[in-house]
């Protein structure tokens, strides 16, 4: 080992740095995103430096590096493009037993700034020792994709519970056990959800003794058009937890590849001329059997599997059963179709209107004409939302219609209003919802209120689906 691995706590205090260009603010952007307070010498900034000295953030100082600006500083680092400046940066911090960083120097530096990934409180690093970054980097990119932006969170919750955890757990191999639970068992998908409080019942639950028996979860994935680079991170994650995979035949055999190699695979594709009936009610009862074994399983769908998969008869099934379950997105055929064949869906000038639709119907579907039979999704509404749902009133649609308004989307704080037309402007106002936002407007709404497994769902007024309506929908 050529170099000793050290994390070390800058938070509050000083760190010099020498240089204020584009490659120094880089290394600012880091040592202040860990806490450190810096400051900077330099006879020249850059403009985003100067911001920063002009906010407060940094403390500037133009002018020509003295070795007296190094008192009080922890850690040096050098980043002029000057070799024989940055030498005697190196060569004055050396003398007062300084740990300095050269950019670009591997020979003249005494710390290394590794490749990171951050999930804090949780850190990755990896050096070459400045011998070739770039292989460091593409490490990185590679850890990037396994290590979930969830797994975050469950190191911050260990580290809030560390005090209880040793209280219950005396035992070092009892910890172990738990730590290890705490990664495979419900706490981790809790957190992936944004539910937070559940995360922390289910610890402090398995603290008491009262840790539920292990339940297995089926994930919804979007596999995408087929081309497997179009497989979202999320979806990679998926297919290498899965324990089972329930796949379509329209799945890529290069998207299958990337899966878990010992996952049971079993095709649950419809063929023409077959009952499709039939064989959907199979894939339901294969979910829930695997899923009631305590297995995780991959329902692996092209596209999306929301948009014309059948994926809510299948949501709506396993709600029944009680098996708990999540949603990984995928890019629907549209988008990618459009996209591959250099065809923009909207266009400014020529198009401000996407509709998606499907030449098969339900046999107790309603009529292409009927205004409440289509769903309708609006982009950037929430400033006009008010004069849109007057319009679509005017339109023919019922004030009654269901509304739902998806605040950050998919985000840590997402929040969704089920309103109905009528209403959702007012309620809207009163939940002080802001952008981004996306609106859903028509029966599909209503269901959310049954079927949300992610972040907060306000309901203020608007009435969940009828037993007959959550009937037909999984009929």
């Amino acid at each position: 080992m050529e170099h000793f691995p050290l994390f070390v706590d800058l938070r509050g205090r000083t760190v010099l740095v020498v240089g204020a260009g584009l490659v120094a603010e880089r290394k600012i952007a880091l040592l202040r995103s860990a806490g450190a307070r810096v400051n900077v010498v330099a006879k020249a900034a850059h403009p985003r430096v100067l911001a920063r000295a002009l906010s407060g953030e940094v403390a500037l100082h133009l002018g020509g590096f003295e070795p007296s600006r190094l008192d009080g500083a922890w850690l040096v680092v050098a980043a002029t493009g000057d070799a024989l400046l940055n030498s005697q940066v190196a060569e004055a911090a050396a003398a007062r037993h300084l740990w300095c960083n050269v950019v670009d120097d591997a020979e003249r530096s005494s710390a290394q700034v590794p490749a990171i990934v951050d999930r804090a409180p949780l850190t990755i690093a990896i050096s070459s020792g400045g011998a070739a970054p770039v292989i460091a980097r593409r490490l990185r990119e590679r850890i990037e994709t396994l290590v979930e932006p969830a797994i975050g969170a469950l190191a911050a919750l260990a580290r809030r519970k560390r005090a209880a955890i040793r209280a219950a757990l005396p035992h070092l191999a009892a910890r172990r056990r738990l730590y290890d639970w705490l990664l495979d068992g419900p706490v981790l998908p809790a957190l992936r959800s944004g539910q937070e409080e559940h995360a922390e019942t289910l610890l402090d639950d398995a603290l008491l003794g009262r840790q539920a028996p292990p339940r297995g979860k089926v994930l919804l994935v979007g596999a995408g058009p087929g081309d497997p680079g179009l497989l979202t991170l999320r979806g990679l994650r998926a297919l290498n937890e899965a324990d089972v995979i329930l796949h379509d035949r329209l799945v890529s055999d290069e998207v299958l590849a990337l899966a878990r190699r010992d996952a049971l695979r079993i095709g649950v594709g419809k063929t023409p001329g077959e009952d499709h009936e039939a064989t959907q009610r199979r894939i339901h009862a294969l979910m829930v059997h695997h899923a009631g074994q305590g297995r995780t399983v991959v329902r692996l769908k092209g596209g999306d599997p929301l948009v014309y998969g059948r994926g809510g008869e299948e949501l709506l099934a396993l709600r029944a059963h009680g098996i708990a379950y999540e949603v990984v997105p995928g890019i629907t055929a549209a988008l990618a179709c459009g996209a591959y064949a250099g065809i923009p869906l909207t266009h400014r000038a020529l198009a401000d209107t996407l509709t998606l639709a499907t030449a098969q119907r339900h046999a107790g579907a309603g009529h292409d004409d009927a205004p409440g039979s289509a769903t309708r999704v609006y982009y950037m509404g929430v400033e006009r939302l008010s004069g849109l749902c007057q319009r679509l009133a005017q339109q023919g649609l019922d004030p009654a219609t269901p509304c739902a308004l998806v605040e950050n989307g998919s985000r840590a704080h997402q929040r969704t209003l089920h309103a109905t037309l009528g209403s959702i402007a007012g309620q809207a106002r009163a939940h002080a919802i802001q952008s981004p936002a996306l609106l859903i407007v028509g029966e599909v709404a209503r269901l959310g209120r049954q079927l949300a497994w992610f972040g907060e769902t306000l309901s203020p007024e608007a009435p969940p689906a009828s037993a007959a309506l959550l009937q037909a929908a999984a009929a």
